[in-house]
């Protein structure tokens, strides 16, 4: 789904497979730091201490994120589960990006490696890379839930991962962005917050639930895809590794834990294909299609999906 406005090929060492040191550190930063904001989040909202002003911020935030990263960055970057018009191609990028989950290119990459060597050596964050005895898959569960991003060096090298995007002239420039995108990620509820209560602390409040907690949310709903979707859930499908769907995980990845069907057909745009099935992101295609901004999606084939149907559940 990455034709360019225009051609516009970075080289490679711009998008190089590991960030520098001011990147690695930032990304401590954004998985650490709004991780530590869960455990009084929580305390925070089991009193009462959270307005609707503060919930509207972290839903909204969390369903613009979610999206971006759900419907842009993995069905339609990573697998051209659609092809979007230029309005909308930016729109999701940017979306993504405010995920703080890394540039869209390096995102990519390293997912369009995942599938190639999926729950096998070579892929960047397989639960199952340490064994599988008990010990072996906590260590492995841990890596691929998060550990993988901290320190893990096995990541994917976007000239040969996502050449597509290199020459996208559009997705190479919000890459370049990407700091100045989790700036804004970070700081536009806080201002949001702060203007809509006039006050401070309606911009404490508003950076604390629209910012770090819907980051946090965001990260580890989005990790649990390759860990939790990766050692357990139903797998009516057949696939080469072992992801599963996990229902309750459903609504906060707006349908990416219907993870078996995924990784059984990975160009489809629908994943829960299933009935009573919830996947909000293929609700979501469906109306970028039919408004016009999205073409050429690639919904479920019946006939593909029986053949693909597994024995064990």
């Amino acid at each position: 789904m990455t034709s360019a406005a225009g051609s516009d090929q970075s080289s490679p060492e711009e998008f190089q497979a590991v960030g520098g040191k001011l990147e690695r550190g930032l990304i401590w930063v954004f998985i650490v730091v709004p991780t530590l904001a869960l455990v009084p989040g929580a305390f925070f909202a089991w009193g009462g201490w959270i307005g609707w002003h503060d919930i509207v911020l972290l839903v909204g935030f969390y369903a613009i994120t979610t999206t971006g990263i759900g419907a842009g960055y993995h069905r339609g970057f990573t697998h051209g589960s659609f092809k979007s018009r230029r309005g909308l191609k930016i729109g999701l990028a940017i979306a993504g990006s405010l995920a703080l989950e890394g540039p869209v290119v390096r995102w990519v990459a390293d997912h369009r490696k995942h599938h190639k060597f999926s729950d096998r050596d070579g892929d960047p964050h397989s639960p199952w890379r340490y064994g599988t005895s008990p010990w072996a898959v906590t260590k492995g569960f841990v890596f691929a839930h998060a550990g993988w991003v901290l320190w893990g060096e096995d990541r994917a090298d976007p000239a040969q991962y996502a050449p597509d995007l290199l020459n996208d002239r559009d997705l190479t420039s919000i890459s370049r962005h990407f700091r100045g995108l989790a700036a804004i990620s970070l700081l536009a509820p806080a201002l949001i917050g702060g203007l809509w209560d006039r006050s401070w602390q309606g911009a404490a409040t508003g950076f604390f639930w629209g910012s770090l907690v819907r980051v946090a949310l965001m990260h580890h709903v989005t990790f649990s895809i390759n860990s939790i979707c990766h050692v357990t859930g139903r797998k009516p499908f057949t696939a080469r590794d072992r992801s599963g769907n996990v229902w309750w995980l459903a609504v906060l990845s707006q349908g990416e834990s219907w993870h078996n069907l995924h990784h059984a057909d990975p160009t489809c745009a629908r994943h829960g294909v299933l009935k009573g099935q919830v996947d909000i992101n293929a609700w979501l295609i469906r109306r970028f299609e039919q408004f016009g901004w999205a073409y050429d999606v690639r919904w479920p084939d019946l006939q593909r999906l029986e053949r693909k149907r597994s024995a064990v559940t």
